[in-house]
């Protein structure tokens, strides 16, 4: 049996400069979080340009967003993270940016060796009800 991997149906957003999709791996107290990429290749923070930067940003905020209004997530905060090379935790070298629900007590940080691997199923009332709140959103970047 493959291992678990990401679907297109965990894919919440997309457009031609980001693409937004529930994560693999869960935190006990922190279910559903998401994870923005670039579309083309960026390995890490150093080579980020700002014109792809804002993109993934305003995703970030509006991922955030969410979180709050939609209740399967009725998170009280949001935290992001974000790794480069090897020392920093990086294990996959394409820039991605991680939005964590967040909640009292959580302990997130406390707890970050007690990821786990989830399952197509249990990630799918997360994305559809992300899915339902980007349908027809787009991310505007005003300068």
């Amino acid at each position: 049996m493959l291992p678990e991997q990401t679907q297109h149906e965990d894919v919440i957003y997309h457009d031609e400069h980001v693409t937004a999709f529930i994560g693999l791996y869960w935190w006990p107290n922190n279910p559903g979080h998401v994870i923005i990429v670039p579309n083309r290749h960026i390995e890490n923070i150093y080579d980020l340009t700002p014109d792809i930067a804002v993109y993934v940003h305003e995703l970030a905020r509006q991922v955030a967003i969410a979180f709050k209004e939609l209740e399967i997530y009725a998170a009280q905060g949001t935290s992001t993270r974000q790794h480069n090379e090897p020392s920093g935790y990086q294990e996959v070298w394409h820039y991605h940016l991680h939005v964590f629900p967040r909640y009292k007590y959580d302990y997130l940080y406390d707890l970050t060796f007690q990821r786990r691997l989830t399952t197509a199923a249990e990630r799918r009332p997360y994305a559809e009800k992300l899915k339902r709140y980007f349908d027809g959103k787009r991310i505007e970047i005003k300068v």
